[in-house]
């Protein structure tokens, strides 16, 4: 079973119906029985990152997530803002300390001739050293005006918006795609199963 954390942020409905389509059980909860339990805890995010920081703390989730993902080394996965709180810091409504779990801030998606946001599909471009290509097709779906400058030695895809952006992150048993898998069809489903079978 796999956990879509409930802190009110988020289309949790949606990431449920993806992990069905990936052919994995999963349950909306912030209930600490449920969290211990499930193989993977997945953080989906749609909002600002300030507010996102703010339910998590309001909540008393952060204790709880560096328990189960820090110490006992419980699968993670980060989705679009939900991989942005992975960073030390946040840029946006002001500066906000985030998770801290991956070293990197984030940042407004620089002006450099593009629509802001970046949204719609792309293609991402994946890392030599990456699994993440043995999905296949690499054609995600986006929806972002902030990105993860993520320490390269995390960072296993970039998109190209005019400049190269953190598409996902990987450290140990923490994972994170900038894109919604839940939006992005079956290149989305294969990027779920990957992520929740792959051995930490």
């Amino acid at each position: 079973m796999h956990a879509i954390l409930d802190y009110g942020l988020g289309n949790t409905e949606s990431v449920l119906k993806a992990l069905r389509a990936a052919d994995k059980r999963g349950v909306i909860t912030r209930e600490l029985n449920e969290l211990e339990q499930a193989e993977t805890i997945i953080l989906p995010g749609v909002g600002s990152y300030r507010d996102a920081m703010n339910r998590l703390n309001n909540l008393s989730l952060i204790p709880i997530l560096e328990d189960l993902v820090l110490k006992k080394g419980k699968k993670f996965l980060g989705i679009c803002l939900g991989m942005q709180l992975l960073g030390e810091v946040g840029y946006e409504d002001g500066i906000t300390n985030g998770l801290g779990w991956i070293k990197g801030a984030v940042k407004r998606i620089p002006d450099v001739g593009q629509r802001i946001p970046h949204m719609g599909w792309n293609n991402v471009e994946v890392r030599e050293q990456s699994s993440i290509g043995q999905i296949g097709d690499t054609n995600f779906y986006f929806m972002h005006s902030y990105f993860f400058d993520a320490d390269p030695s995390s960072v296993t895809s970039t998109v190209d918006y005019g400049l190269s952006l953190t598409a996902t992150v990987e450290c140990k048993n923490i994972f994170g795609a900038q894109f919604h898998p839940e939006k992005s069809q079956e290149s989305g489903v294969a990027y779920l199963r990957y992520v929740l079978e792959k051995q930490c």
